[in-house]
């Protein structure tokens, strides 16, 4: 079957299901199969309500961690020399080297989740949610390793002579000509993907912390700043005229990077990611020293809460249980946060090193497994830290149900981490974080597009992809226009089921893979 016909198939399953059953249905992938049991079930087997994404995650990150011989800790340094360009040669085939393909892939996993990401793990799930946050990111780096090897391994030139990489084609080309059904499933929801995670989430926070910014100087009793209760896909949203004008600004610049293509998207990603994220951890990092004190009792609560935090106070389902729910809890909203942020497992990152100019798949392999350090190890826990340090975690749904219930003026995701650094830099905090919000938003709905634009080459040809660029630069329109709850639950919907395909393909060639790490490192 052809892929067309395969991708008309799979979208219009996706479209049946949507309309049926509604977005929650996709949101489920996250909790089943505990949405499967009762209350009463659940609450008499609570490793019952565990979600098997947790299970498949982690557990494919440590089977791959072992099975490689922790990469992670043994070819860092490797990773570091061949990203300063110690090994670049001008013939080698691809079209970025090695520094611009990790730029453009951090552009994609610097941003919204390591401010706001961060900041909702800790409203819903509290501080431990931040070490849930480093386990996946530590064993994700196995991840990132395995996939982006893979997919410098499996990669194709397209007709117009540029690299094309990814999951979709590791499957296809790893696995045989079998598989393509999972190649184009993987594609499919790379495409929903692209247009939420990728991109709505990005102009969505970047309009609502410009707005609140500038609500701050003007007010909003003129007919710039005035908002109008709105009904955007079932939900309500106040729009004024400022969240119009941001929006399309917002699409103007998107769209005259990535109408450029992708070596346009790699200079510009090389300069932007750089900068955007010196300013923003030089800001976190002079808070959280002017604040020394306090960073010793953070780490201790840290800690504490992620395997002990407050329990869930409910009758109905018993002290034990309730413990265990409330671990639960903070746990998946570490592992949630720590993959949107990282995105490691998810396959995305992949289609970006896939262009990388190298001979040796092992060799941007180790480049890739950079990232999680970088995006989730340090710019994250930075994140958090701020949060912790000036006590702004105090605002959030955590601690007022489990700890305070008196504390009723909650903050969350952009929200409050703004707060925090307006705490800590009282001056400037509230101004930083909306710079790095916006830069951050921008490079990743940049790099998010190369991502899509290659799972559409994929599934209908280069012919295609100037219709993508122009729908993906009117859905950063759209996206901030939306409310935040609608782009989070169908953006973190298609991250899951991106996950799937691409962790059965990383198993599945795992011993080939294991033959590729061997083979480079007798070299090198």
């Amino acid at each position: 079957m052809s892929k067309i016909r395969l991708s008309a198939i799979i979208f219009s399953i996706i479209g049946i299901v949507l309309v049926t059953q509604g977005v929650h249905f996709y949101d489920s992938a996250w909790s089943f199969p505990g949405n499967l049991f009762s209350d009463t079930f659940k609450a008499d087997y609570p490793i019952s309500s565990i979600p098997f994404m947790v299970v498949a995650l982690l557990g494919t990150g440590i089977y791959m961690t072992f099975k490689l011989g922790f990469p992670q800790l043994r070819r860092v340094l490797h990773g570091i020399r061949v990203t300063r360009g110690d090994y670049d040669h001008v013939d080698d085939e691809g079209d970025l080297n090695h520094f611009k393909a990790l730029s453009t892939a951090l552009a994609a996993t610097v941003g919204i989740g390591n401010i706001a990401g961060v900041a909702i793990a800790i409203y819903y799930g509290g501080p431990g949610a931040l070490f849930w946050m480093w386990i996946t990111a530590f064993f994700g780096t196995a991840l990132k390793y395995a996939e982006c090897t893979l997919a410098l391994e499996y990669r194709e030139t397209d007709s117009l002579g540029n690299t094309a990489g990814g999951p979709m084609y590791t499957i296809e080309n790893g696995l045989g000509p079998k598989w393509r059904w999972l190649a184009a499933t993987f594609a499919c929801f790379a495409i929903i993907c692209s247009f939420f995670t990728g991109n709505a989430i990005q102009s969505n926070t970047l309009t609502q912390q410009l707005y609140a910014q500038i609500l701050t100087i003007t007010g909003s009793d003129n007919a710039i700043m005035a908002t109008n209760s709105i009904t955007l896909l079932g939900s309500e949203s106040n729009i004024s005229l400022m969240h119009v004008i941001i929006g399309l600004s917002s699409a103007a610049i998107v769209g005259a990077v990535i109408l450029g293509g992708i070596k346009r998207i790699g200079n510009v990603t090389s300069y932007l990611v750089p900068i955007m994220a010196a300013i923003y951890v030089m800001c976190a990092l002079f808070i959280i020293l002017t604040n020394y004190e306090r960073v010793g009792e953070s780490f201790s609560t840290i800690f504490t809460m992620a395997f002990n935090p407050p329990s869930i106070k409910d009758p109905a389902i018993g002290i034990a249980a309730g413990a265990f729910i409330s671990f639960l809890n903070t746990m998946m909203m570490g592992v949630k946060r720590g993959l949107f942020s990282s995105e490691s497992g998810q396959g995305s990152a992949a289609i970006a090193h896939s262009t990388a100019k190298t001979p040796y798949a092992v060799r941007e392999g180790v480049v890739a497994l950079l990232e999680p350090y970088i995006d989730t190890i340090i710019i994250c826990t930075l994140t958090g830290l701020v949060i912790m340090v000036t006590n702004s975690w105090h605002l959030t749904e955590f601690y007022s149900q489990r700890i305070d219930p008196s504390v009723t003026d909650l903050k969350a995701g952009v929200l409050l981490t703004s707060h925090a650094f307006g705490i800590g830099m009282p001056s400037i905090g509230a101004q930083v974080v909306t710079v790095a919000v916006v830069l951050f938003a921008l490079s990743t709905a940049i790099s998010w597009s190369f991502y899509g634009e290659r799972a559409t080459e994929y599934l209908f040809g280069t012919g295609a992809i100037s219709i993508y660029r122009y729908c993906y630069v009117f859905m950063v329109f759209v996206g901030s226009m939306l409310t935040l709850e609608q782009v989070w639950i169908f953006g973190d919907a298609a991250l899951a089921f991106m996950t799937f395909p691409n962790l059965l393909a990383i198993i599945l060639l795992s011993n080939k893979l294991k033959d590729l790490s061997s083979d480079y490192f007798e070299k090198y």
